[in-house]
């Protein structure tokens, strides 16, 4: 992308809400923004440039959209908006980045790239189980998803039995949620005892459309178009048993995409996320920022993400003013 010896003034990494609401205010700022999006890769579930609501068909619970919008969808359109003003798109990976120097240097498919200031605003992965029909439906609206606050209160999973795979906070979390709107709500767990805090615990159990299934294992996810159950092991007798149900909500946590910044200084919180500054998206490298899931493993809403992604571009735009780079 830059010719030797140029260096582009702001690059963001990450092509979800971060990512382009980063792209949108940076474009305007006139701080000529290059993203790079990514490419396509499997690890071991889908990561898809666009992050996790290109595996979201339908988006209800973001601003503007009154009768909902597919995720796919949605995205293209925080692309178009951040083209529109100027942005430029690169349909590659980032690599390796080096933020001894300055200007910055990263090392991309295309060659290595120089810069004044990045954004960060690569997301986090859901830990999928790895199954291959958990995959394609996942990928094609079937009713299994990663986010049952994103997803749980679409019509289709209404009054329905639904499964929540995990143990932890965040699956009771998840399923506590889900009792608002299910028939039932299964919790799958392997061991047999819960991990969850017990306050998490007793707010799920004391639903009356709660269960949990103890030492059991999802082996096979059932249905050609939507899910239709669940094939189950047991972990200690083996026997394997079928579940029906017609939705499945994986919550077994997140990874921060953040591999490929491991050796380059930045400080990361204990579960791997990038730590920012108690304001803003400032992270402890000047001219480095960051938005979105990567630095936030609490809220991971497209919402919080786009305001995240927004701070980035307003502090990295007053960053570079105070350094006299125009």
């Amino acid at each position: 992308m830059a010719s030797s010896g140029s260096v582009l003034k702001t690059v963001i990494i990450g092509s979800g809400p971060a990512g382009w609401t980063a792209a949108i205010y940076a474009a305007r700022a006139q701080l000529d923004p290059v993203v790079y999006t990514g490419v396509p890769k499997q690890d071991p579930g889908p990561i898809l440039p666009g992050g996790q609501l290109m595996l979201t068909t339908e988006v209800e619970n973001y601003p503007g959209f009154e009768h909902g919008v597919m995720g796919p969808e949605m995205m293209g359109k925080f692309r178009a908006q951040a083209e529109r003003f100027g942005t430029k798109v690169i349909e590659e990976d980032v690599n390796r980045c080096d933020f001894s120097k300055r200007p910055f240097e990263l090392h991309t498919d295309g060659g290595i790239v120089k810069a004044h200031s990045v954004i960060i605003a690569t997301g986090a992965t859901a830990n999928w189980l790895g199954l291959e029909n958990e995959m394609r439906l996942a990928t094609t609206g079937g009713g299994v998803s990663a986010c049952a606050v994103c997803d749980g209160a679409l019509p289709v999973f209404r009054n329905q039995p639904l499964a929540v795979v995990g143990g932890g906070d965040t699956a009771m979390e998840e399923a506590s949620y889900l009792t608002k709107f299910a028939s039932t709500v299964y919790v799958i767990h392997r061991r047999e005892s819960l991990r969850a805090s017990k306050i998490m615990q007793r707010r799920f159990l004391d639903r009356p459309n709660a269960k949990v299934l103890f030492n059991k294992v999802v082996v096979d996810v059932l249905g050609a178009e939507k899910i239709e159950g669940v094939l189950l092991e047991d972990t200690v007798t083996k026997e394997r048993s079928r579940l029906d149900v017609k939705g499945l909500f994986i919550a077994i946590g997140h990874t921060p995409t953040t591999k490929f910044l491991k050796e380059t200084g930045l400080e990361f919180n204990e579960a791997g996320y990038i730590h920012l500054k108690s304001r803003g998206s400032r992270t402890n490298i000047p001219g480095v920022f960051a938005a979105g899931d990567v630095a936030d493993a609490e809220y991971r809403q497209a919402v919080t993400a786009a305001g995240m992604g927004c701070q980035a571009a307003l502090d990295c735009e007053r960053w570079l003013a105070a350094e006299g780079i125009h």
